[in-house]
């Protein structure tokens, strides 16, 4: 018997975007001397030749700017789920040295976390040549991202240059969202907690099944925690894989969550310098469509990390929860678990070691 909450959340990431324009306190800009420790930082791993993913937030240290990152994780957390960073150091910086500035900046955050099928660690999003092997997710392209959540705890991306026609990002609360299907649709509540099995884009390992071959939870909840796994292009390839078509209900519930998440969604610019960072349980992110560039020179990059939080929330079932969308193929491994070799073979989801395909 699924235990459902059927009582609005009530916390701090419940929100609107018009309330995030009213109060900006998600937003955070670094001063000269926030921008000079990132890159004092920056030259001493360079000497010591640390390369990435091997840096770690003990060799990148930044006295000042790790108050407000540790602030950052606990909104993250706690809080609404979602912060804005603004002037990260990206002008002037060859992409190999702003890889290792955003990678020792999250360390203060979380763990991070591989994201594709070359293992890779900073994941670019565009329609470029920095484009990595993705299977058939469609990250950096320019049509639109519609609102969802990635695989891991953590979020992150990082504006190295941003489109011409300057598309914005969006956020949206998923527990806001939450709420709204319990005050205007509460016989269907039953439905996204039962879930949906998704696909794996083609990035499954050896072994394993091209589909969850479980059903995720839309929304799920443990000790007053609600958590939301969203992103309907994963559940759509499921269907596909599995030779079938979403139902009519189906289609028309998926249909009016999307609604409610545009209503309430935040809207906002995204530029050269600008990290923004999500909890995948409790925000939906997203962005706007934007031209075609043919000109390699000025297309849209970003970067992205992943990242895990230890002790992040409770769990109706960390396996499926939380283990058991993103860690399949070279998908969701540290760099602990990439140095010592443990990529290559099967992984548990709970901590008695038990697997799932």
């Amino acid at each position: 018997m699924i235990e459902m909450r059927m009582k609005p959340v009530a916390d701090a990431s419940v929100w609107t975007g018009a309330e995030l324009l009213a109060d900006r306190s998600w937003e955070y800009v670094l001063t000269d001397g926030d921008r000079a420790e990132l890159r004092d930082a920056l030259d001493a791993v360079k000497r010591q030749g640390t390369a990435l993913p091997a840096v770690t937030k003990e060799l990148f240290p930044l006295p000042n700017l790790s108050a407000t990152l540790a602030r950052v994780a606990d909104d993250l957390k706690n809080g609404r789920g979602f912060a804005l960073l603004k002037r990260f150091p990206v002008e002037d910086h060859a992409y190999e040295d702003v890889e290792l500035m955003y990678w020792g900046l999250c360390s203060h955050i979380g763990i991070g976390i591989t994201q594709n099928s070359e293992a890779g660690f900073i994941h670019y999003v565009t329609d470029g040549a920095l484009r990595p092997s993705q299977g058939k997710r469609g990250v950096g392209f320019p049509k639109e991202s519609k609102l969802h959540v990635d695989l891991m705890d953590i979020v992150s991306l990082l504006c190295v240059r941003q489109a011409p026609d300057d598309p914005p990002s969006r956020v949206a609360s998923s527990t806001a969202i939450y709420n709204a299907v319990l005050a205007q649709r509460p016989d269907d509540l039953a439905r996204l907690y039962e879930g949906f099995e998704w696909g794996r884009m083609d990035e499954h390992g050896e072994g394993e099944t091209a589909t969850s071959g479980y059903k995720v939870p839309f929304f799920s909840q443990k000790d007053g925690f609600v958590s939301c796994q969203y992103n309907r292009s994963w559940i759509n390839n499921g269907l596909a894989r599995q030779e079938r078509t979403m139902s009519e209900a189906d289609a028309a519930l998926l249909d009016f969550v999307d609604s409610v998440a545009e209503d309430v969604r935040l809207e906002f610019p995204f530029h050269q310098g600008d990290v923004q960072f999500c909890s995948n349980y409790t925000v939906l992110h997203g962005r706007a469509a934007h031209k075609v560039v043919a000109d390699e020179d000025r297309k849209r990059v970003l970067m992205r990390i992943w990242l895990d939080m230890p002790d992040f929330r409770s769990f109706s079932d960390d396996a499926i929860i939380r283990n058991g969308i993103g860690h399949h193929g070279q998908l969701g491994w540290s760099a602990a678990d990439v140095q010592a070799g443990r990529h290559t073979g099967a992984r548990p989801r709970r901590d008695d070691g038990a697997t799932l395909s």
